[in-house]
């Protein structure tokens, strides 16, 4: 028996099986790279689900989170801290208005933040998109339309109206005086990294805005750089005109694998919430905001906007040369692709066997997210392995034609 099934065995009888059995027991990580229990080295292109910013053992991240466990490591809401505080006036400064934070754990605490935000409107209302994911807890899966997360915890908290996704149309026909706000993706993650017209977000602001609704963006996946930008909505190739959101979610790469969400709200949005109206024990935490001070200050010094850019462009016209791949879309390091045939779990398990980890969002579909400070080498040796990996998955060849774009 091998270590990983052992592991894999011990796991199987401590933990519940919401995830099924675990693809690899890895015990150590560097950069983009990690190693599983049996000492096999992989390059990591999903990141922890786009968590990792700065990979894995990052010096400066574990610096900072070293050197404040070593001063606070968790003092509750009843007080603050520097790193809390700093961070917020960070994100505010980022999103380039007037705004207010408030810290939670994970995206999908982030999303129950916001939801119960709107609230506060007087509505109850919000129109979402089809094909979005929002999490899972009660009220974030609410909001996600997928009928098979949705249909076992049903009933879930109602008044919630699903229109197709970059449909201007449909949002405009759906919004009305009841709605409280509308919630969408810049780029949907889970969907297999999908894109709208990048006349939609405006759209949606103005149609929002018509009726006195609020416009809420999930920037969860795409926040914190990973399109290249350092929110999606802001990427001159994903939007076509300037958008201030009313909310704006955040979570996964900001803080670079240590828990952090954050529901930040502009103008006026962000004086909706009274004291004693919502709470956390944990978000906001000093460990949780140092890190992500330093996962910020990161990208900022080591120039890694341009760098995911960079590489992403290279990554996508990699991918497209193949003629298996018929469209390659995304931006920055958020990268999804269809294949000619629906082997995507195929092509999963032997890019793990050719020592890269890869994701199927869906059955014709690939998602890439790798850490930001991905490398050159890790490209080519990727690109280069690419075609074999097909063939090992038995993808044939589209008779269609492959395209390639940033949105």
């Amino acid at each position: 028996m091998t270590a990983t099934q052992a592991w894999t065995e011990r796991y199987a009888g401590a933990l519940m099986n919401t995830f099924g059995p675990p693809k690899l027991v890895l015990t150590r990580g560097d950069g983009a790279h990690v190693w599983d229990a049996d000492g096999r080295e992989y390059v990591d292109l999903l990141g922890g689900i786009a968590v990792n910013a700065l990979g894995h053992n990052h010096p400066r991240l574990t610096k900072a989170v070293t050197e404040q466990l070593q001063t606070l490591g968790h003092i509750s809401n009843f007080f603050a801290s520097e790193p809390q505080i700093e961070l917020a006036e960070r994100l505010v400064s980022l999103l380039g208005t007037e705004a207010h934070v408030f810290f939670t754990n994970s995206g999908a605490e982030a999303n129950e933040a916001a939801f119960k935000l709107t609230r506060r409107t007087g509505r109850t209302k919000v129109v979402v998109t089809e094909g979005g994911f929002h999490g899972r807890t009660m009220g974030a899966l609410a909001l996600t339309s997928k009928l098979a997360y949705r249909e076992p915890f049903e009933p879930l908290p109602g008044d919630v109206v699903f229109v197709p996704y970059g449909d201007i149309a449909a949002l405009d026909a759906a919004v009305d005086e009841r709605t409280a706000a509308v919630l969408v993706e810049p780029v949907q993650g889970e969907a297999g990294v999908v894109a709208p017209p990048t006349d939609y977000l405006p759209a949606a602001q103005r149609i929002a805005h018509e009726h006195g609704a609020l416009l809420w963006l999930d920037e969860v996946q795409t926040g914190v750089g990973r399109t290249g930008a350092w929110f999606a909505h802001q990427h001159p190739d994903l939007v076509s005109g300037p958008v201030t959101p009313d909310i704006v979610t955040l979570a996964k790469g900001l803080a670079g694998g240590i828990p952090i969400g954050a529901c930040i709200a502009t103008g006026g949005s962000g004086k909706l919430f009274d004291p004693g109206n919502h709470g956390t024990t944990f978000g906001g935490n000093p460990v949780a905001a140092a890190a992500a001070l330093a996962v910020l200050d990161t990208i900022t010094a080591d120039g890694l906007l341009d760098h995911v850019t960079r590489l992403g462009s290279r990554i996508r016209d990699g991918l497209a040369a193949d003629r298996r791949v018929t469209e390659v879309r995304g931006a920055g390091l958020l990268i999804g692709l269809d294949l000619a045939e629906a082997k995507a779990a195929d092509v999963v398990a032997a890019a793990q066997d050719a020592g890269y980890i890869v994701n199927a969002p869906t059955p014709d579909r690939i998602r890439l997210a790798p850490p930001l400070v991905l490398t050159d080498s890790d490209v080519d040796g990727f690109l280069a392995a690419w075609p074999a990996i097909l063939d090992a998955a038995g993808v044939g060849v589209s008779t269609g034609s492959t395209t390639e774009g940033d949105a």
